[in-house]
């Protein structure tokens, strides 16, 4: 539910006519990688045949994954890392083929940095479902076709279970530490109350116990902006010439998911009302500077995210209640018992402190007398942006 993208996990600033050139090229159908694309820095462990929650099955799933750092011969220094809604397995590396975008947690993850690939084998796995290697939407299905709209319907849970299967694939029976942000906060929790035996340490920053009716009610409209796009087809788009495909749906549904990752106070201080060019926008053909701001991010996007794979992820998400069949969110948060640290950010207006508390009343193991509030301007994307206080609080989970 956030950016994803070191080049996006900055302070929001207005665009520049020399931005707004490097989008004029018509947009892919799809923003996915493909199979025959540069693989960059991902390995791919093959999962078999993986069936869900709800009794629907692929034949052949598969994760990419990034990792960094050496596992030890004991096979107890593994940390997984997962990424929210729109990232991937590439928290840090520089951006090239196979890679548009550089590493996101480039300040957090590395040599000497807070999570210590020095130390720490460190992984990261595209989830299922996802659009940069992982089987999804665009992958190929049996029949030689794209999945499209015909790819299973997926939970949080599932998809936790294809990452357990990785961890089994790499021969981690137990990880040092699970850590996760907004979405990836909520396969984090998922981690530590579905398999309590796997993981020695659980970070759960800026993630709800339950995706609430409000929530859904926003993803909602974002996932409409996308069918409704006529060029979306359904879904059967992939055979379309660039700048046929549904990126306009696309790119709207981006720009509405920003405004919640973003807070009111960063996006009035940064932009104002100032405007983008000379030209009036009251009644003129000008445009407010935030409003260029937002499509250009929306547009961006398209170049490197899949419609169908947006569709899918968000309704894993809105699936998210860790009290599900566990006798409610308590009981379920209970289970936990990984040394925890629980983050909120207090201007998150997506997933608000009152979530990340719930979450700690409930945990019998966290690390800390209270839940940590990060004190950012930048909103639900401060766990991005604000990598030395994250960096922080991380080191000091993993130092203990």
């Amino acid at each position: 539910m956030d950016w994803q993208a070191s080049e996006d996990t900055v302070p929001s600033a207005p665009i520049s006519e020399a931005d707004a050139r490097l989008l004029r090229a018509r947009p892919p159908a799809s923003g996915a990688w493909r199979d025959g694309d540069p693989a960059g820095g991902r390995g791919f462990a093959a999962l078999g045949a993986f069936r869900t929650e709800n009794g629907q099955g692929l034949p052949f799933a598969r994760l990419a994954y990034e990792a960094w750092g050496e596992l030890n011969a004991a096979r107890d220094n593994a940390v997984l890392i997962l990424h929210a809604l729109t990232g991937d397995s590439h928290v840090r590396g520089e951006a090239g083929p196979g890679h548009p975008t550089a590493g996101w947690w480039e300040d957090v993850v590395g040599p000497g940095a807070a999570i210590d690939t020095d130390r720490w084998f460190v992984v990261a796995p595209n989830m299922l479902g996802g659009c940069q290697g992982s089987t999804g939407p665009s992958s190929i299905g049996p029949d030689g076709r794209e999945w499209g709209p015909r790819f299973p319907y997926l939970t949080i849970r599932d998809q936790v279970a294809a990452q357990v299967a990785l961890a089994d694939d790499l021969g981690i029976g137990r990880w040092a530490a699970v850590i996760g942000g907004s979405m990836g906060g909520m396969h984090a929790l998922e981690w530590g109350v579905g398999h309590p035996d796997r993981l020695e340490r659980l970070a759960v920053l800026a993630a709800p116990p339950t995706t609430t009716a409000d929530q859904i009610a926003l993803n909602s409209v974002q996932l409409e902006a996308i069918r409704i796009d006529p060029r979306f087809a359904g879904g059967e788009y992939y055979d379309a010439p660039d700048g046929e495909g549904p990126h306009r749906g696309l790119a709207l549904a981006r720009r509405m998911a920003l405004l919640n990752y973003r807070s009111p106070v960063e996006l009035n201080l940064r932009f104002q009302r100032s405007w983008q060019s000379g030209v009036s926008p009251l009644g003129g053909s000008g445009r407010f500077a935030v409003e260029s701001y937002l499509d250009f991010h929306g547009n961006k996007f398209t170049r490197r995210f899949d419609a169908n794979s947006y569709l899918t992820l968000v309704e894993a998400m809105n699936s998210h209640d860790i009290g599900r069949d566990r006798g409610g969110v308590e009981d379920a948060l209970a289970r936990v018992t990984a040394r925890t640290l629980v983050l909120g950010i207090d201007s998150d207006r997506l997933f608000p402190v009152e979530g990340q508390e719930r979450i700690f009343r409930g945990i019998r193991s966290t690390i800390d007398p209270e839940t940590v509030v990060l004190s950012s301007d930048f909103g639900h994307d401060g766990f991005l942006i604000e990598t030395a206080v994250v960096g922080a609080h991380l080191r000091r989970l993993l130092e203990d």
